[in-house]
């Protein structure tokens, strides 16, 4: 079984007494459903589980569902033998965005409060826009991500005493030594081909084919892109045609999607876009990095729409799309290869999972800064400079950057395949596993 962070986050939740309703969003196959019930029926004598996109394409019990006695009238056509107390009765409401009217009832299904629920679903960002009442103050969404970096090392045996004393290492600015530097690059290459998407990673761990892996992932891949046409008929192609633009577009130079490539229409305009775009991202199945010009904490108060980085959620999709089954690209440092692209995209990916909004710096004059995180500690933005070749310490941007006073910058990173750490200025150096450490809630020093 597959580590999950979010497992202990859930346990929690179902042994307090919250007033709320915890719903459980992300893209799909990220193992949402699989969390859920793997601690539901380690803490609940009585598990019910329904799927509610099942229920959708077939009998459609909960299709009318007008009222909580409705609600457990149906429930109790499934499950009536396990309907008891609350105390030892989980209710499971799994793909609850088949149906948006039991999104609007979570609310009084808590204040009547006979059993726990706890649900879960994808496209609820998409879903909850379109509700006409939702049922916030009885609900609290948390988002589930591809398994992180430090998730797939535990699945590769790492332990987590190690872990721990990497971490140490991390805060006290320490260079890992040589072997076991080598040991974490060469396990963080293979993240970059396997990602972080259940079905691959346990795939990976079990047979260690990349093959398999591969064919997993094309499936997804495939199914993130006809995921549309189930949500936005009307604007299906259009989302999927961006959606399919991704990987291509990481590819140039700026990295950012061109507008006119959409529809090959001239005079189009971001705006003209923008609910594919939130549909992608609200999905999960794409993560948005916005443009700042005027880095002031926090970030999000400075932010524009308009130059819109997209990364896939998973780095495996991107690699797969990019190398196939060649993992000589990766693996052996292909001199011909500029992996940039991916490196940016698995520490967009990480980043994400650990509770950081993404942006990027671009200024005409003084370049582009890959990443800039808001430091809650200091109460100042930190530049990211990636880097995946021997070049990691050329960036002139990012100097220009940490030099402008009014910026008051206190410090930056470059992470890069380097083992050594060191501080030369504000900026420090370090190797590119470290940033399974960036989290929200992490002093950064």
């Amino acid at each position: 079984m597959l580590y999950r962070k979010i497992n202990s986050f859930i346990e929690l939740y179902l042994k307090s007494d919250s007033n709320k309703i915890l719903v459980i969003d992300g893209a799909r196959q990220v193992g949402k459903t699989y969390a859920v019930r793997y601690v539901g029926k380690k803490i609940f004598k009585n598990y019910i589980e329904l799927n509610l996109l099942e229920d959708s394409l077939g009998p459609k019990l909960f299709e009318n569902i007008k009222t909580v006695d409705d609600f457990y009238l149906q429930l109790s056509v499934l499950h009536g033998a396990n309907m008891q107390q609350k105390e030892n009765t989980l209710v499971f409401l799994d793909e609850i965005q088949s149906y948006p009217n039991l999104l609007t009832m979570l609310k009084f299904l808590k204040q009547d409060d006979k059993f726990t629920y706890i649900a879960s679903g994808s496209l609820l960002g998409v879903t909850l826009s379109n509700t006409s009442s939702i049922p916030m103050g009885s609900i609290e969404v948390r988002r589930m991500y591809p398994l992180d970096f430090e998730e797939f090392l535990i699945a590769n045996n790492v332990g987590s005493l190690a872990i721990g004393v990497m971490k140490k290492k991390f805060l006290a600015k320490e260079s890992l030594d040589e072997s076991t530097h080598n040991k974490m690059l060469d396990l963080f290459k293979k993240y970059l081909l396997v990602g972080g998407l259940p079905d691959c990673v346990q795939t990976f761990v079990n047979e260690k084919n990349i093959v398999k892996v591969r064919n997993i992932q094309n499936e997804i891949h495939e199914y993130y892109g006809m995921d549309a046409s189930k949500y936005d008929k009307e604007n299906k192609l259009k989302i999927k045609r961006i959606y399919d633009l991704v990987p291509s577009t990481l590819e140039n130079k700026k990295k950012r999607i061109v507008v006119k490539d959409i529809e090959g229409k001239k005079g189009k305009r971001f705006s003209d876009y923008e609910d594919e775009f939130d549909y992608l991202i609200s999905a999960g199945i794409t993560l948005d990095v916005k443009v700042i010009s005027t880095p002031v904490f926090p970030l999000i108060e400075s932010c524009t729409k308009n130059l819109l980085k997209l990364y896939l959620n998973d780095v495996g999709l991107l690699t797969n799309i990019l190398y196939s089954t060649n993992i000589n690209a990766i693996m052996s440092d292909e001199k011909s290869i500029n992996l940039g692209t991916v490196y940016e995209s698995v520490v967009a990916q990480e980043l994400n999972a650990h509770g950081n909004n993404l942006f990027y710096y671009d200024n005409k004059t003084k370049g582009e800064v890959d990443f800039l995180i808001d430091d809650y500690s200091s109460l100042s933005v930190v530049p990211l400079e990636i880097k995946s070749g021997k070049d990691y310490s050329v960036h002139s941007a990012l100097n220009h950057f940490v030099e402008d006073k009014q910026y008051n910058i206190k410090k930056g990173f470059v992470l890069s395949n380097a083992r050594e750490v060191k501080q030369e200025g504000c900026i420090t150096y370090l190797p590119i596993y470290y940033i399974m450490f960036f989290s929200k809630d992490i002093a950064l020093q």
